[in-house]
C-alpha cells in the first residue's frame, strides 16, 4: 500500500488519514488481511505506535496514536473522560432532522470471534449523538417502496464511544448510513453500487480535537474525505446551495 497520509506529529502523538477498509491493527474481523495501519505508521516512522481509540474497517479519517505507553494512558484517559470530541461526516437515508440528539442506549455488541470477554447479560450502557444536517437531496429513482429516494448529509459528533454507535444511532433513528452492509437497507448500499460505484461505507472521521497530553494546548486535527467519497457528496448535493429537492440537488 502507498504510505499513510499523516495529519499530524510532534514528540508524543501522530494522527493519520486512515483509508476506508484497513483495519486498525490484526483482528480475527478479518483473517486475510495482511496490512494494517498499526503496522504501517510504525513502519513509517520506525517506532512503535499504540492505538487510543479504534475507527471501524469500513470508516476512514482521523486515527490518533500515542507514541509512547505513558502518552497512551494519557489519551486514553481523556478519552473516557469525554474531553476529546469526535465530528463524523456521513451519508444517510432519509430527510433527517436540521438538528437533532440521538439518546439511545446500546447494548454491548456480542462478538465471540473478538469480544470474547463481553457479558451477554450487561445491562446497555448510555449512548449520545448529537446531528446536524447539511444538505437534503431527493432523487427521482424508485428504489425502495417509494417513488423518489431521498438521502442526506450530516454532520455527527458522538458524545460517547459505544461501539458501532453511528451506525447504530442512525440505524435506530431510520437513517441508515450508506453503505453499511451491517445496519444498513441493502437496496439504497446497492443503488449506490450501480449509480455512482460505491462499495464503501459513507462514514469519515472528519476531525478529533483534544488537550494535548503533553503541552495542554488544544489540538484539532482534520482530514481530508478520499476522492471516492468527495465524488459521490458532489453527484448528489452539488456543494450546499439551496435548490429544489425535486430538481436532483441539494437543499440545505
Amino acid at each position: 500500500m502507498p504510505p499513510l497520509e499523516i495529519l499530524y506529529h510532534d514528540a508524543h502523538v501522530v494522527a493519520i488519514n486512515k483509508p476506508a477498509g484497513l483495519l486498525v491493527h490484526r483482528s480475527k474481523i478479518d483473517r486475510t488481511a495482511t496490512t494494517f495501519a498499526m503496522q504501517q505508521v510504525r513502519d513509517q516512522l520506525g517506532q512503535y505506535v499504540y492505538p487510543v481509540h479504534r475507527l471501524d474497517k469500513p470508516t476512514s479519517g482521523v486515527l490518533l496514536f500515542a507514541l509512547s505507553p505513558e502518552m497512551a494512558r494519557t489519551l486514553s484517559a481523556a478519552f473516557a473522560e469525554r474531553t476529546v470530541q469526535k465530528t463524523y461526516v456521513a451519508v444517510v437515508r432519509g430527510y433527517t432532522a436540521d438538528n437533532g440528539t440521538i439518546d439511545h442506549a446500546l447494548h454491548e455488541r456480542l462478538d465471540k470471534t473478538t469480544d470474547a470477554r463481553i457479558r451477554p447479560d450487561k445491562p446497555p450502557q448510555a449512548a449520545v449523538t448529537d446531528y446536524h444536517t447539511l444538505a437534503r437531496v431527493e432523487l427521482n429513482e424508485a428504489i425502495d417502496r417509494y417513488p423518489t429516494s431521498r438521502y442526506a448529509l450530516v454532520e455527527a459528533k458522538p458524545q460517547t464511544g459505544r461501539k458501532h454507535q453511528l451506525r447504530r444511532h442512525f440505524k435506530h433513528i431510520a437513517h441508515p448510513i450508506i453503505g453499511d452492509r451491517k445496519y444498513g437497507k441493502n437496496v439504497h448500499n446497492d443503488f449506490f453500487i450501480r449509480r455512482f460505484g460505491c462499495r464503501r461505507l459513507l462514514l469519515h472521521a472528519a476531525s478529533l480535537s483534544f488537550p494535548h497530553p503533553v503541552e495542554s494546548h488544544p489540538v484539532t486535527i482534520k482530514a481530508p474525505q478520499d476522492d471516492a467519497m468527495q465524488a459521490i457528496i458532489e453527484a448528489l448535493f452539488g456543494g450546499t446551495d439551496s435548490a429544489s429537492p425535486e430538481s436532483g440537488r441539494a437543499r440545505r
